[in-house]
């Protein structure tokens, strides 16, 4: 069975740089381990990043035994949908690749949310970096 996306189509990856995906795949796919939906393929902001640091989800900050670098302005990674919703509702959305969020966070996220917040991603993510 494919993971399919939130449009209906074949999941497509989030990111490899870092690598993201609560599988660290590399795609925004879910399983009863993932207790947390990471579910959108967020495009972080530096109002995102901050937003999140102040509900106590550090996503800046490296964590090296995790292997996790920290995130910076123009990242992709799979973020938690409530999470996103969260950040959403007060203003602090991150953008979102469609086709790469997993059709499961429409169980939290209404496509209508993901949708105002979509955005294409060029290879080079520098127009979204601060």
């Amino acid at each position: 069975m494919t993971d399919r996306n939130v449009l209906g189509g074949e999941l497509e990856p989030c990111g490899t740089d870092p690598v993201t995906g609560f599988y660290r795949d590399g795609c925004c796919r879910t399983g009863p381990e993932d207790r947390g939906s990471h579910t959108i393929c967020a495009v972080v902001t530096s109002e995102f990043l901050e937003h999140q640091r102040l509900i106590g989800n550090d996503l800046s900050t490296p964590v090296p035994r995790y292997g996790f670098p920290g995130l910076v302005p123009g990242d992709r990674w799979c973020v938690t949908a409530v999470n996103w919703l969260r950040a959403h509702e007060d203003g602090a959305a991150a953008y979102v690749v469609l086709t790469s969020t997993h059709e499961r966070a429409l169980e939290i996220a209404p496509l209508a949310a993901l949708q105002q917040n979509a955005v294409d991603v060029p290879a080079d993510p520098g127009p979204f970096r601060d």
